[in-house]
Formats: structure tokens, sequence, C-alpha cells
């Protein structure tokens, strides 16, 4: 099954982190290439209509019924080599996630895609409303999984808990990252103990001035949407740097970081599988987005636009070799 591919521009807020995370994680599974227990991940299984097994007439289903039983299950066939990981992390101290993005990685087709889900999304559960980022305070990445995937409609294989402060730690494992600073960054916020001095042009950046360009916003004519192109450019630096068979000889010093900053329901040889398949996709091959929506100042959510949600799902998260349709999503007004 082919991709299709829409490049889009998209406003990315608090997307700081979505870029720390997700390098995070493209780093950890390309460096467990040389564990000894490779295998592919398992994917969710669909929760199919069982088939009746009665054997008196007036027990089995109608050709009406069996017909809809039929149509359900290829509508939950999944694709091969398809999956779906949610990564969270959180850096504020509230017991809530600062940051989400689901992962979509095509073993097949030969891509990683991330879609961030902004933090003041709306969700609804236990009847009541609240912002998405919620879901991790109230029940974990369990919970954040559940409300994530109740959303989009398409199952969460697994899921990535990330401590941010393994950012740093990482670019310096890797020895730092040359990296085109687009403008001069001048910022200080001596209350975040927060102070950026760096000049454009050509850098070999260590992990802390990593942060700080990976920060910077003030000084785009845009701010968010600078920071953001400048978030995702230092993104496919790192992970050219990273996605090389050079950086296995780092394994342990990886491992260690791994250990420290990250929890998650893959296993160590689901990790190595996928580090070997990051590998080969390369870096050319991410892409990143956020899911459409608008903000409302009144109720203080972001509104989901769920046409164009569903066409991102579509395009570029859906496991199953069908198109998802408005019925499966279930994105609150």
């Amino acid at each position: 099954m082919s991709r299709r591919v829409r490049r889009r521009q998209r406003k990315q807020p608090h997307t700081l982190q979505v870029f720390l995370i997700f390098v995070l994680v493209l780093l950890t599974v390309c460096v467990l290439v040389k564990a000894f227990f490779l295998k592919a991940p398992e994917q969710k299984a669909a929760e199919l209509p069982a088939q009746s097994a009665a054997s008196d007439t007036d027990s089995q289903q109608s050709p009406e019924e069996q017909a809809a039983q039929e149509a359900l299950r290829s509508h939950l066939e999944r694709k091969g080599g398809f999956y779906t990981i949610l990564v969270s992390g959180s850096d504020d101290g509230n017991g809530n996630s600062d940051t989400n993005i689901l992962v979509a990685i095509d073993t097949v087709n030969g891509y990683i895609y991330g879609t961030s889900i902004a933090r003041d999304t709306k969700a609804v559960w236990n009847g009541k409303n609240h912002k998405i980022n919620a879901a991790f305070g109230s029940g974990g990445m369990e919970k954040m999984a559940e409300v994530v995937s109740d959303q989009l409609g398409i199952p969460v294989d697994y899921t990535v808990s990330v401590d941010l402060k393994g950012f740093a730690a990482l670019v310096d494992a890797i020895g730092g990252v040359d990296f085109d600073v687009p403008v001069n960054m001048d910022y200080e916020d001596p209350y975040q103990d927060l102070y950026i001095h760096i000049s454009k042009g050509m850098h070999h950046l260590s992990g802390s001035e990593a942060l700080k360009v990976v920060r910077f916003r003030k000084g785009y004519t845009t701010q968010d949407i600078g920071r953001m192109e400048t978030q995702q450019k230092f993104l496919k630096a790192v992970a050219k740097q990273t996605l090389t068979v050079s950086n296995l000889g780092k394994i342990d010093e990886f491992v260690k970081i791994f250990q420290k900053y990250v929890k998650t329901d893959l296993t160590l040889g689901d990790l190595a599988w996928l580090g070997k398949e990051a590998i080969s996709i390369g870096a050319d091959n991410v892409e990143f987005s956020t899911l459409p929506g608008v903000w409302n100042g009144h109720d203080k959510f972001i509104h989901l636009n769920k046409d164009d949600v569903l066409t991102l799902v579509n395009e570029h998260l859906n496991p199953y070799v069908e198109d998802r349709t408005a019925d499966d999503l279930n994105i609150p007004d």
C-alpha cells in the first residue's frame, strides 16, 4: 500500500519537548541494534467479533449479519510492519504530561511520522471535559494511550515515558551536534536561570547549548513558527548524526542513559528491532506535524478540526489497511 504524502505548514504550540523526546527515542532504539534478541514487536490486536459457532438453524447468523461481521473484520485488518507508539514527557512537576506525540513507524514503506498533540486539546472522560494532558496525571501512560486512541480511532501499540533531562546527556554522548544556527540568539531570563547568547552561523553544539537553541523564540519574526522550523532542522541534524553505525560503539553509555531517563512497555528485543529499522529508514524519511485544531478563548481548550484530523490520520497514522471514517473518530465538539 503506497504512502500518500502531503507536506503542510502547521503551527506547533509547545513543540520543544516534542522534538527532544523524539530525538531521545530515535537515539535509544538505534543504539540497541546489537542486542542479542532481535524480534519484531507485536501489534495490538483488534477486538474482532467472534464467528458464530452455533450449528442449529435458528441461532445461525443471517446473510446480512455475516456480511456486516465480515465488513468489520476487513475494516480492522492491520497493515504489516506498521506500529504506533505514544511518547509522553513531563518537566513541569504538576503530574500531567507536558508533551505527547504519537509516532507512526511504517517499516514496509520506510517512514517515521510524529504528530504532536497539544496539551490543551479538549478531551472527555468520565463525563467531564479535560485538557488531554491531564490523562497522564489521571492514569499514567495507560490512560493517556486510551484517550488518544479513542479520539483518533486507532490503536496505540506501545508507550514511552521520558524524563526530558536526558536530552542534554544524549547530545553530549554523541559528541555534540553540528548545526547552522539561523539567527543571532540573545535572551536572558534570570528567573529560569536561562542565558542564551549564541551567534548566527555554524556551531558544534554541546548538550546544554542545544537546549538553548531549541528553546529560543524571541528573535524570530513569527516566534513559535520560527522556533518550530529550527527545531525540525535541529532534529534532522541530530538524526543524521545518531542514526549511523559509528555510534554503536557507545552502546553501554547509551543504555545507561536509556535506563535512567526512559520507561516503556517495549522490550529490549522490540527496541533493538526498531533500531535496526530506524537506521534502514534514515533521517530523511522522518517527518513531523501537529494535530490541527483551533484555540477557543472561551472554554480555554484547543478544539481539534475533525475533517483535518481524519485526513492526517489516514495519510500518516492509520495502522489499518482500510481508511478510517468519521464514525471511527471520537473528537469532542
